[in-house]
């Protein structure tokens, strides 16, 4: 060992370690961690091999009753010691270190951060950059992996029901779109967004030239959705791609004619199988 070494071992040696000091109230804590950790990453882009964000980081671990705390230095030595770069597999390389170093039997990890895309106005071409928020949520409890990928997506939304009784238009608005997946194989980010857009009366662009607002205006009112609609259009499509394995989907409208919002949400315990699939909890709120 290198002097300064020998001397920060002797410093460490000599100061008290609180956190492992017995705790008598008999009290496990489910989680205990550090939360709002900005951190950059490099996560793998199915369009441009790798896209670099800042995510918004949670890591936490269980404590049993005997212990008086954690030690929160740890998780932030935990990530700042892994490559930048993110994917399942990584995660839980992180997950599994959380619980050897902090002797903890369940680890979680959120990742909250913005997702870029280039996207081509509808007419014009024009390209422009749009951001959807995503979050990743991974948890180990023993050797039992558990993986939650969540994109939200703002969409326009069209009223059937003012469009049927109005003599003149319809009332219109933009709205957010939440999916939660479970999944076996490969689901990219660029997937959840396609199904969500693809599901709404019109898609969102960051530029718009005078012909792409009349496209996109003429594409909303030939589209008319309910947020009952744009949540089953969803499940419809997460349906034929496959690979999901357990979904929750959330639709909000911000009304344009009323001072609170409409909702609608599926949540559904199965993938499906050969076709069939359980029954889906469908809640609206107007």
């Amino acid at each position: 060992m290198f002097k300064t070494e020998i001397m920060e071992e002797n410093v460490k040696c000599s100061l008290p370690d609180t956190q492992n000091q017995t705790d008598i109230r008999e009290i496990p804590i489910n989680k205990v961690g550090v939360k709002n950790l900005k951190y950059p990453i490099a996560l793998k882009d199915r369009d441009n091999e790798i896209q670099h964000t800042i995510a918004t980081i949670s890591m936490t671990v269980d404590l049993p009753m005997e212990f008086k705390g954690t030690h929160m230095s740890r998780f932030v030595e935990i990530l700042q010691n892994k490559e930048r770069e993110i994917h399942i597999d990584s995660i839980y390389s992180i997950l599994k270190e959380m619980q050897k170093k902090l002797h903890a039997t369940s680890a979680h990890i959120e990742m909250e951060f913005p997702y870029f895309k280039e996207k081509k106005a509808p007419v014009s071409g024009k390209p422009s950059l749009i951001d959807y928020k995503v979050k990743f949520h991974a948890v180990v409890t023993g050797n039992k992996k558990d993986f939650i990928m969540t994109v939200g997506v703002p969409v326009t939304t069209l009223c059937p029901c003012s469009k049927s009784i109005s003599k003149y238009g319809a009332h219109n608005q933009r709205g957010e779109v939440t999916v939660s997946v479970r999944f076996d194989d490969i689901v990219w980010i660029e997937d959840i967004v396609t199904i969500i857009e693809k599901s709404a009366s019109a898609e969102l662009y960051s530029l718009l030239k005078r012909e792409d607002e009349k496209f996109v205006t003429e594409r909303a009112y030939e589209n008319p959705v309910f947020v009952e609609d744009l949540v089953r259009n969803v499940v419809v499509k997460l349906k034929a791609l496959g690979k999901v394995k357990w979904f929750q989907v959330e639709a909000e409208n911000f009304e344009s004619i009323h001072n609170h919002n409409a909702y609608a949400m599926i949540e559904s315990d199965t993938v499906f199988n050969n076709g069939s699939e359980k029954d889906f909890i469908i809640k609206r709120f107007n």
